[in-house]
This record gives C-alpha cells, structure tokens and sequence, in this order.
C-alpha cells in the first residue's frame, strides 16, 4: 500500500479508510483465509465482519496466522463486526459479542454494530418466517439494544460502537437517549447511490459513514450501467492508469467516507487499497439520473423487509423521504 490513510473517530482514534468486505456467501472458507492474508500482507488494517455472513471463523483462523507470522499485531487491526436481528433482546446480545469474539479468535472488537435497526424473532433461524413466507419481526426496540451495546463497551469486550443500515429519523432518537454516542454508521454509497443527505446528516453528528458496496450494487447492474463501466470512470482511470475501481474508490474517500469493498481475488484486493493519483471531481457527472436514494436502507417500516434466500442476504427499502436528495 502507497501510504495508509486513516480518519479520526470521535474518540481520537485511528480508522482506516479502506477495508475488506468478508460478505462472500458464493466462497468457501479456504477463500476467505486467502483473501484476508492477502488483505492484510497488501496493508489493509481494517477488516468489516459479521456474524450474519457465517464465516468469521475463517477470518479468525487467517488473523491468527498473521499475528503468530509476525506479519500485523493486534493493535495495529481495526476489526468491525455486527450484532444481528434476531440477537436485539437486551440478554443476547453480550452472549453474541462473545460468540463473534470466539469464532475471530480476539479478546475485543475495535467496532461492534447494530447490523440492522429492525429485530427478528429470537430463538429460531437466522431470517425466521412464517408459512407464508413472511418474515417474523420482535418488538424489541433498537434504543434498549444499544443500551447493551453501551455495557458491552463499558466492558472493554468492544472498543467502539455503531450503527449499519440506519436512516437519520433513527439515528437522531437514538442519539437522544444514548450514553454513549455512536461512531460510526455503515451503508451502501457509491457513484450510482449517493447518500448524501443521510452522509450530511451522519458527519453533523460526527459519525463516520463506512461505505459498503462501494464498487456498485450487482442487484441494481440490470437497471443501468454496471458501475465500473461508467464512461467518465473508466476515462479518469485510464488517464491515471488506474482501474475503474481504483477511481471510484478515491472518489468516496475524497467525499469523506470510507469503504470496504469486497473480493477473495489476491490481485483485486492489491488493487483496491492503491492510491489513484490526482482529483476524481468529474465523477460527479455520473450522479445525475442515477439512484439518488440518500437512505435507501429504510427501516422500521411495514414497508421494510430484510431477509435471506438461499444463503444470500435481499434487501428492499422504502426511502425515508425525509433524507431524500433534493
């Protein structure tokens, strides 16, 4: 890596811009441990989890590797994961943080997150669902689940705590009766998804907005251009000799906001945490006529649906419009 490149937390502490996304539900665990040595022999520090993806075992065993190698110590990696819906009651979710510790194999977190706002039916499946095929919600409220958040902190099992998938109507109620301020907030941005009313609204709060997705959406591909074929991307990349992923990259981290993209090939991991040279401003001619949802991960609607088929995370919103782009 050309330089590492950080932003500061509300705490004073170090994040790193760029991350490995470990979502990968079409790779094995082989893959995952490649992917990760290769993240981190390349200079990622940053390392995005989630118990929901089902392989923080394999992110674990590669960790460990590393560190025993020599390679990375363990104050040196800023490790995210994410407490899951079915997990919200107050009483599970201590019992979930130290599962993930388990399966990573780490003493702490460096930022644990409340995946998603809305709760699912406890004691069952991952996405629990009726004959219908509807998916079973708790009555939990997010605010008392953060309250555990906050203990667990307090605990020093996670050093930070954040939000993913929130839209700023809930991150503002939360925020009136948290303890302890989140620091970060995780959704999809990226050329075609902009987010920019939710991202004002996150660093008025002094929140710091982890993109994921940051390459494009491959559900949205069908709708519009792929994102990496972009014609002004893909111009500003060959200019500077860089990859179309490259370019878009640097254009989140020049907006302010960090990212983490994902992949298990060796080469493309290499790729995304170089530096482009030069200024990425022209991309904003992609934006207009794109998708413009600032939040499109709207929760706690009737509306509002987050589920699994076939091992794959789905996700459909309904927009807050109060956060939508004017």
């Amino acid at each position: 890596m050309s330089g590492e490149e950080y932003v500061t937390l509300s705490s004073g502490a170090r994040f790193p811009v760029i991350g490995l996304g470990t979502y990968a539900p079409l790779h094995g665990e082989d893959e995952i441990i490649v992917a990760v040595r290769a993240a981190v022999r390349a200079g990622y520090r940053h390392i995005d989890c989630a118990a929901i993806y089902r392989n923080e075992q394999a992110v674990g065993h590669a960790l460990k590797e590393l560190i025993v190698e020599g390679v990375v110590k363990r104050e040196d990696l800023f490790v995210v994961s994410k407490l899951w819906n079915t997990c919200h009651r107050a009483d599970l979710v201590l019992p979930s943080l130290k599962k993930t510790l388990e399966d990573l194999g780490l003493e702490y977190l460096d930022l644990y997150l409340i995946h998603w706002p809305m709760a699912y039916k406890e004691g069952g499946e991952l996405c629990p669902q009726d004959e219908n095929g509807k998916t079973l919600f708790s009555d939990v409220d997010y605010v008392d689940t953060w309250k555990a958040l906050e203990d667990c902190q307090d605990m020093g099992l996670t050093k930070h705590i954040g939000l993913s998938n929130f839209n700023s109507k809930q991150i503002q109620r939360l925020s009136d009766s948290a303890r302890i301020q989140p620091v970060a907030m995780q959704v999809e941005v990226n050329c075609h998804n902009s987010n920019t009313k939710l991202i004002e609204f996150c660093k008025s709060k002094n929140i710091v907005v982890i993109a994921f997705a940051p390459l494009g959406t491959p559900s949205m591909d069908h709708q519009h251009v792929k994102l990496l074929d972009e014609p002004v991307l893909k111009e500003i990349a060959a200019k500077y000799k860089k990859t179309a992923a490259q370019v878009a990259l640097r254009f989140l981290i020049q907006s302010g906001i960090t990212a983490v993209p994902k992949s298990v090939t060796p080469s493309r991991i290499e790729e995304n945490i170089q530096r482009p040279v030069g200024s990425t401003g022209s991309l904003r001619q992609v934006l207009p006529g794109r998708r413009e949802d600032p939040d499109p991960q709207q929760q706690g609607s009737a509306n509002r649906t987050s589920g699994c088929q076939e091992g794959h995370l789905t996700r459909t919103a309904k927009v807050d419009q109060s956060d939508v782009n004017k």
